[in-house]
C-alpha cells in the first residue's frame, strides 16, 4: 500500500484489509493515501498553480493542491455555488474580500461560503494551500421537452 511511513493501520480480522474485495461481488470502495501534501509542495516542477487534484472516478468531491509563489494571487471572484474549504498547508498570505482579508497561515482552516466574494494572494515566502468543495457536475445532455 503507498503512503507515508508510519501511518497506522487496523483490521478487522484475518483477511480484513482496506484492499479486500469479496469475490464475486462488485469492487468496493477503499481508504487510501493519495498524496503527501509536503512532498507536494516541496516540489518546484510547478512554480505556480494547481500542484495536485483529485481525479478519483466515482468521487462526489473535488480537490486540489494550490501553490502562489511570493506576491500572486487568483483574482477576485465570486463562487455563486459552492461551499470551499481552504486549508493552508505552507506559507502565508491573505484571503477574503478584496476590502477585509483574513491573514492565514500554515494550518490556518478557512471557510468560503457559496456566493463570498473573495481573492487569495500569497505572502513573502509563497502560499499552498488544499480545497475542498462537493464535485461539479458534469454537462449533461438532455432531451428536449415538446413537440
Amino acid at each position: 500500500m503507498s503512503g507515508s511511513a508510519g501511518s497506522p493501520l487496523m483490521s478487522d480480522g484475518p483477511g480484513a484489509g482496506p484492499d479486500r474485495v469479496d469475490d464475486g461481488a462488485a469492487e468496493q470502495p477503499t481508504v487510501r493515501i493519495l498524496a503527501d501534501l509536503h512532498e507536494i509542495v516541496d516540489d518546484s516542477r510547478i512554480p505556480a498553480g494547481a500542484r495536485w487534484t483529485l481525479a478519483e472516478a466515482g468521487r462526489q468531491l473535488d480537490a486540489n493542491l494550490v501553490h502562489l509563489p511570493a506576491g500572486q494571487r487568483v483574482a477576485t471572484h465570486t463562487e455563486p455555488d459552492l461551499d470551499v474549504m481552504l486549508v493552508v498547508v505552507a506559507g502565508s498570505g491573505a484571503v477574503g474580500a478584496p476590502d477585509d482579508p483574513q491573514f492565514v497561515a500554515n494550518g490556518n482552516l478557512v471557510w468560503l461560503p457559496r456566493g463570498s466574494t473573495r481573492t487569495v494572494t500569497a505572502g513573502e515566502n509563497g502560499l499552498s494551500y488544499l480545497t475542498v468543495h462537493r464535485r461539479r457536475p458534469g454537462l449533461q445532455i438532455k432531451a428536449r421537452s415538446g413537440p
